[in-house]
Parts: C-alpha cells; sequence; structure tokens
C-alpha cells in the first residue's frame, strides 16, 4: 500500500570525490546519532565500505540507494524500509553530484537519487585551494539541474579565520547558506589503500575512534539546528516501502512472457519435508562468511535469505576451522581476501571442509573476493581448490557498473535471467577447465565472466538481491534440498 513518509532527510555531496563527503556525513550521522535521534544511514552507489562507518555512527545497517543496480523505481521504497521509524536519514552521496553510470546521464548519480528521494542537498566543498571562486563554483552547481534543490554548503579544509571570512563573503554575494565550516584535521581520516578506505571490521577500534573524533568536528563546525531545519523542509515521500516477505510475491523485473504479462514469483517454500534427514518443520541453515576478510555484502540480502525460508548464521573464514552447523547453503561475498591470502590458506581445515561441501553439490554463492577464495590459489597462497583457477593480484583497477545475462541455469538463476550489476577489483583470475561461465556481459563490453559447476556460482560480478528476488528464493530452495 502506498503511503506517504513524513522523515527528514539530507543528502550530502560534493563537487568530486575526496572533498569529504564520508567525514562530512558520518559526522553528522554521529553527531545527529548522540543527540538521542534515531538515524538512518544511506549511501548512494555501490560502495560497501562506507555504510560500515555509518552503522558504528548510527548503530543501524548501513543501505545503499543505487538507481542502476536496483532501477530507480526501487530507490524510495528501499530508502523508506531502512528509514522506518526513524528521526532523520542521512544519505552520502557517490563521486561528484552529477556522476552517474557511464553514457547513461543523471542514471545513479547523487543528483538523480536526491530528486527521486525529493530530499534537499548540502554540498561538501573542498575549499583548500580557493577563495572567492567558491561561489562560480557553486553557483554553477546550483544551477545545473534546477530540479535539485541545493540547501546548502558545508566548507571543508579551510585553513585559517581570514580564510574562513573570504569564502562566507563570497557565498552571500551568491546567495547560498554556509552550513558548516571544517578545519584541516587529517587525524580522523580514516586510512585506505588499492580500493578506498579499510573497511570498519579491520579496524573497529581504531574506526570507533575516528567517528567519535567526526563527530566532535561536525559538531564543533556545524550548525546542527540549521541543518536539521533544512532536512525537515524535505516534502513527505509517497511510497511503499520495500520488504523482503512482499518482494518474494511480487511479479520478477525482466521476467515478460510474450504477451506483456509478468510471471509473480511463486510464494516462499515450506521446507517442512524437504532434504532427506533433514527435521521436520527446521528451515535450511545458509552460512555466509564475514569477518575482517569478507566484509562486503547489502544487508537486503541476508533480509531476502530469511523471508525466504532460510536460518542465516555468519562465520569468520580467519578464525572458524568449520562450516556452521548444519549449513546446507553457503555465501561467500566480496572483501579483501588478498589481504588476508596468508591467513586464509592457513586455516586449512575450513578449506577442506568447503572443498567437500561444494564437492557434494551445495549451493554455493561467491562473488569477487568469494570467487577469489574458491579458486586453487591467491597469489601463490593455496586457497580452497573448488574451481580449477589460479588468481592474483594485478596493477590494473577493474571498475564500473554492467549489464548481464546469466549464461548457465545455476543455484542463483536460470539461464536467460537478466541482472545489473557493479565489478570492483584489482586481481585477475586464469580459469582453466571444467566450469560453464556464470554470466555474459553485454554493456559496455561483450565477454563471459565466472564460473557455475555443480551447486556453484562464482563471479566477480556484485548484484543487488532486491533487484531480482528470485535469486534469494532459488538460492534457499537448493539449499532445503540438501541434507
Amino acid at each position: 500500500m502506498v503511503t506517504s513518509l513524513h522523515i527528514p532527510r539530507l543528502v550530502v555531496t560534493a563537487p568530486s570525490s575526496g572533498s569529504g563527503k564520508t567525514t562530512v556525513a558520518t559526522g553528522l550521522m554521529a553527531a545527529f546519532a548522540e543527540r538521542g535521534l534515531a538515524v538512518s544511514p544511506h549511501k548512494a552507489g555501490p560502495d560497501y565500505i562506507d555504510p560500515g562507518y555509518h552503522a558504528l555512527a548510527t548503530g543501524r545497517p548501513g543501505r545503499n540507494l543505487d538507481a542502476f543496480m536496483c532501477g530507480p523505481e526501487l530507490v524510495a521504497p528501499l530508502f523508506a524500509h531502512g528509514a522506518a521509524g526513524c528521526d532523520l536519514a542521512v544519505v552520502e552521496g557517490v563521486m561528484g553530484l552529477y556522476d552517474g553510470a557511464a553514457g547513461r546521464g543523471e542514471l545513479a548519480s547523487t543528483a538523480h537519487v536526491a530528486k527521486l528521494l525529493r530530499a534537499p542537498v548540502v554540498l561538501v566543498v573542498d575549499a583548500s585551494s580557493q577563495s572567492r571562486s567558491v561561489a562560480a563554483l557553486v553557483h554553477g552547481f546550483a544551477s545545473f539541474d534546477p530540479q535539485v534543490r541545493l540547501g546548502g554548503v558545508i566548507l571543508n579544509k579551510v585553513g585559517s579565520d581570514r580564510h574562513e571570512t573570504m569564502l562566507r563573503e563570497a557565498l552571500e554575494e551568491a546567495g547560498m547558506p554556509v552550513l558548516g565550516v571544517l578545519r584541516r584535521a587529517p587525524q580522523v581520516a580514516a586510512p585506505s589503500r588499492h580500493l578506498g578506505l579499510v573497511p570498519v571490521a579491520e579496524r573497529r577500534s581504531d574506526a570507533l575512534a575516528a567517528v567519535a573524533a567526526l563527530a566532535e568536528q561536525v559538531r564543533a563546525g556545524c550548525d546542527l539546528d540549521a541543518l536539521m531545519a533544512l532536512a525537515r523542509t524535505a516534502p513527505a515521500l509517497s511510497c511503499e516501502a520495500w520488504s523482503p516477505q512482499e518482494a518474494l510475491e511480487v511479479p520478477l523485473r525482466g521476467n515478460v512472457h510474450p504477451g506483456g504479462l509478468r510471471q509473480p514469483n511463486p510464494a516462499p517454500p515450506a521446507f517442512e519435508a524437504r532434504g532427506p534427514g533433514r527435521s521436520p518443520g527446521a528451515r535450511p541453515v545458509v552460512a555466509v562468511a564475514g569477518g575482517a576478510a569478507f566484509t562486503f555484502s547489502y544487508a537486503e540480502h541476508a533480509e531476502l535469505l530469511q523471508a525466504a525460508g532460510a536460518d542465516v548464521v555468519t562465520f569468520d573464514p580467519l578464525r572458524d576451522e568449520a562450516l556452521p552447523e548444519g549449513a546446507a547453503g553457503l555465501v561467500i561475498g566480496g572483501g579483501f581476501p588478498e589481504v588476508y591470502a596468508p591467513e586464509l590458506s592457513a586455516n586449512e581445515p575450513l578449506r577442506k571442509a568447503v572443498a567437500r561441501f561444494a564437492a557434494q553439490g551445495a549451493p554455493v554463492a561467491a562473488e569477487c573476493a568469494g570467487l577469489l577464495y574458491l579458486a586453487q590459489s591467491l597469489d601463490g597462497k593455496p586457497m580452497c581448490g573448488v574451481l580449477d583457477a589460479d588468481a592474483r593480484m594485478s596493477e590494473r583497477l577493474t571498475l564500473g557498473y554492467r549489464e548481464a545475462v546469466a549464461v548457465s541455469d545455476s543455484t542463483l538463476a536460470a539461464a536467460g535471467t537478466r541482472l545489473r550489476g557493479h565489478e570492483f577489483h584489482r586481481t585477475v583470475i586464469e580459469p582453466g577447465a571444467g566450469a560453464a561461465p556464470a554470466w555474459g556481459f553485454t554493456h559496455p563490453e561483450r565477454r563471459v565472466e565466472g564460473f557455475v559447476q555443480q551447486g556453484v556460482h562464482a563471479s566477480y560480478l556484485h548484484t543487488h538481491w532486491a533487484a531480482e528476488p528470485s535469486v534469494a528464493l532459488r538460492f534457499v530452495a537448493a539449499a532445503a534440498d540438501r541434507p
């Protein structure tokens, strides 16, 4: 049922990457949470790492809003799902305000997300190398798209009181409110490496201190009352909140019959008599890799697995020497196995357990880092040996949105299923024989990628299952058929 969602909200963006969006967005989330507000954290685009800091700042799952992977029609419903019951929502943008999917205009840009959410925008400007020119820069961003409502500016990396005065005078001439001024403070910067910031799971105690420092910096430098007043100017958002249970019952996106009618998903299966040896009424256990090496996941994936009838149990391949008891399915998402290759390799009992599990035909879904973990080796270190392939680090960054079609039937998707996804890695994998490809990419380049063998589906492609809930339904049904 379509309802009107009345929640104050802000989109935090910038002219370009590196301007301080994450610093300001995370600091704002933490500062408002310290006031006792329930803050809903969101990230535009496919990023996995920033939401970890958002979750630390707010105590709620960081959620992504990706108009390319999920489609524009799901941005507001997913937002409403995450923001239910909250006092304020803060959305951190991606790249520059108007940067979106290459060659697709505004699609998946922060501006696009802001318009879909009818949310006011705060522009974070790196002012370290400018003074009066800041007014021309801000004027250009404010006037480029009249449907984007730029409500104010937060100046970052301001050098001195004199510098601040010049910036404020210039922006006053341009009629643009200054909602905050942050001085240079490298002590609160989060460390980064080859794929961006270091995830929270790898530096939790340091990350807690960094988030607390960001909150203090934002509290001291920003007008929180003015920002909250701006957030309250967001009009009511009319949409139906996304629900994992209802998503499994609505028509599939893209599953269209020749007559133009979409075929609905079947109802979530009843597992009471499925799987030899399973107790009556038992739900299949889906083991999900976590810990410092596997930090990339969308919250909606676990919610869909649970709604489809599974019990989701997390384990850490760096520490646990066995899969969770009763595991009938295995999900290994993205992360940084290349950083932890020696430790992953040293956990031989678990590597052998994963290999046995896959050899039995059990459903295994592996994305990017999971693909590397299933290989024979990673940078010369033995991995699980499920796939006849070897992986290694590369100098080349592979990055971008992809349009894909399932080439082979698998435990995730029937051949012909179309999905949009995202690649982001600095590794390459040298495939051997014995496996069919998982995906055929149709845009921006045509190639096949990934592995399907027995119950294993392994690929570099990151996908968002909210876009095609049948993925979770199909996977859990395969797990339910396992003993």
